[in-house]
């Protein structure tokens, strides 16, 4: 595949030979899909692998059945069905094998999820058979947790990761280096980190701003300060951002990952987030407008007649 360039989409030039369908859904309309959509990729001459868990609820050949590394290795498309959650889930064991994403709409917002679910067969058939697409890479970030000078968990974030108590109604104290400088002190209900993707996400309901999917910035947003002065930051998307706590903390803390991953730490351990080695690929329509979808999910759109 060809080498994409972050800052601008571009059109992969190669062709599909092994397609993938994965994605959990939420009732049989969403399994009705997938069996259609496995049958009609199939007609036109493409190998498919379904997701194992879904692939044995349709009673798919055992050949078509493949966990989602399997699925990375082999695959040159991954079609994600749901909504946004089955995106992140996926975007972040997939990403690491490179593979381009696209995603039917199955859920409520749908920033991720360029397809409509009504017109998806003819969507799919423009970017499948008539080369009407492009790929965009998003950067993803990587939350470690140290303790002791080593490194003892880690998950990759989409959207963003969240530092917070493990315990509601908990304030937590903490300091931010930044580059290994220290930068703040905050006393909060947590801190979001989050990538231009996830400014759309949790971080835009705690007053964070919006990042276009290009820029190479970070967003740190405070969440419920102690302090009226606190107040969201952008930083380099290169940065390197380390969290460390209070030793008056006691509670037990979390790092959370686009609301699916949850890695439980104490106040004696460092929190460690940048850029993730390798980006999430993303298939749009070469019709996709990043701008008509925002105003559209955020409900910008004006009607001036």
């Amino acid at each position: 595949m060809d080498t994409l360039n972050s800052a601008k989409p571009q059109t992969l030039h190669t062709s599909f030979q092994t397609i993938a369908l994965v994605g959990k859904p939420r009732n049989d309309i969403n399994l009705q899909m997938h069996k259609n959509l496995f049958f009609w990729l199939i007609e036109r001459g493409y190998h498919v692998l379904v997701e194992q868990d879904i692939g044995k609820k349709i009673e798919l050949p055992p050949k078509h059945l493949a966990s989602l590394e399997e699925i990375g290795k082999s695959a040159q498309l991954a079609i994600v069905i749901g909504g946004d959650g089955n995106m992140l889930g996926r975007a972040r064991i997939l990403a690491e094998y490179h593979i381009p994403l696209i995603g039917i709409n199955r859920g409520n917002l749908g920033f991720l999820t360029d397809i409509d679910p009504k017109n998806a067969y003819s969507q799919l058939q423009a970017c499948l058979e008539n080369g009407e697409f492009f790929v965009e890479e998003r950067f993803l970030l990587k939350a470690c947790v140290e303790r002791d000078n080593e490194i003892i968990a880690s998950s990759i974030a989409v959207n963003e990761a969240v530092i917070h108590p493990a315990k509601i109604a908990h304030m937590i104290d903490f300091h931010v280096h930044i580059n290994d400088q220290f930068a703040f002190s905050q006393r909060s209900d947590g801190l979001i980190i989050s990538t231009p993707t996830g400014s759309t996400a949790y971080s835009l309901s705690a007053g964070g701003p919006i990042l276009t999917p290009q820029l190479n910035a970070i967003a740190l947003v405070p969440m419920f300060p102690h302090t009226l002065s606190s107040r969201p930051l952008v930083v380099d998307g290169n940065s390197k951002i380390s969290i460390r706590f209070a030793e008056y903390n006691t509670s037990q803390l979390e790092l959370g990952c686009d609301s699916q991953v949850a890695l439980q730490f104490g106040p004696d351990d460092i929190i460690h987030i940048q850029k993730c080695d390798y980006p999430l690929r993303l298939l749009h329509l070469k019709s996709y407008n990043y701008y008509k979808v925002l105003s559209s999910k955020l409900g910008w759109l004006r009607n001036f007649s």
